[in-house]
């Protein structure tokens, strides 16, 4: 995929799809950069697989919605390797998707919308704010933003964690439309139900279930089947393609 030596940027990618991710891409020989909020111990579990496979990886901790640790992480990065080729915006605020726990929509305040906003929108927002310069000077970089299917088929209701969602495919479309004089692409990843995950680990035998029976692939996504987009995106066979969204769901969505 002509990924080797790239500089890849993984927000929340000590776990799951994101850890998942950063091993695909160091499998290509990508060098990973794997960012973390809290759990240290897991970020380097994953910098260990990544060099297993033969890439090359480091860890950085930066909380991505706050702007100032944002610019920290970045200007770090760019001194040790100068430059960011590609960035994959996973990282997002804590989500159980579990239909008997879910609020409904009368019983959402507008802080529920605001923390998931701030944990999608807002970091993804700060992260790009701070690749652009060095995007645009190289004149060319790939932007990811993960998303959900929900945002075009809300198999169940989750309100504030979609609301997001579609936020940030907005968000990534107008950027799409701004950036591409300076050769910088951005798309967007659209998950089903991915399991096993954080969030996933909640979600009941039934629920998968129903799920599985809509789906035409007749299964439930793991986090491998979720990398292999985002390297598409990430690599020049997807050099013409900006502004997308791709669902990756077995078919439940179909666009």
């Amino acid at each position: 995929m002509k990924l080797k030596d790239k500089i890849v940027l993984i927000t929340g990618s000590s776990r799951g799809i994101g850890a998942e991710i950063a091993q695909s891409f160091a499998k290509e020989g990508a060098i990973v950069v794997v960012n973390y909020l809290k759990n240290k111990e897991a970020a380097e579990k994953v910098v260990k697989a990544c060099k297993d496979f033969g890439g090359d990886a480091w860890s950085i901790q930066a909380d991505v919605t706050c702007e100032s640790s944002v610019r920290e992480m970045v200007d770090e990065i760019i001194l040790e390797v100068g430059k960011i080729d590609v960035l994959v915006n996973n990282a997002f605020k804590s989500y159980v998707f579990s239909p008997e726990n879910r609020k409904l929509a009368w019983e959402l305040s507008w802080e529920d919308y605001q923390s998931q906003i701030d944990g999608s929108l807002r970091s993804t927002h700060n992260v790009c704010q701070a690749v652009f310069r060095n995007m645009k000077m190289k004149n060319q970089g790939s932007i990811i933003n993960i998303v959900s299917d929900l945002v075009a088929r809300p198999t169940i209701p989750y309100h504030e964690y979609t609301t997001a969602k579609a936020a940030l495919v907005g968000y990534s479309r107008n950027l799409a439309a701004e950036l591409g004089q300076f050769g910088i692409r951005v798309n967007c990843v659209a998950p089903g139900l991915v399991y096993p995950t954080d969030a996933s680990r909640d979600t009941k035998e039934e629920v998968k279930e129903m799920l599985i029976a809509q789906t035409p692939l007749k299964r439930i996504a793991s986090p491998k089947d979720i990398a292999g987009p985002v390297l598409f995106l990430a690599s020049d066979w997807s050099r013409f393609m900006t502004g997308q969204t791709l669902y990756v769901d077995g078919g439940l969505v179909m666009s």
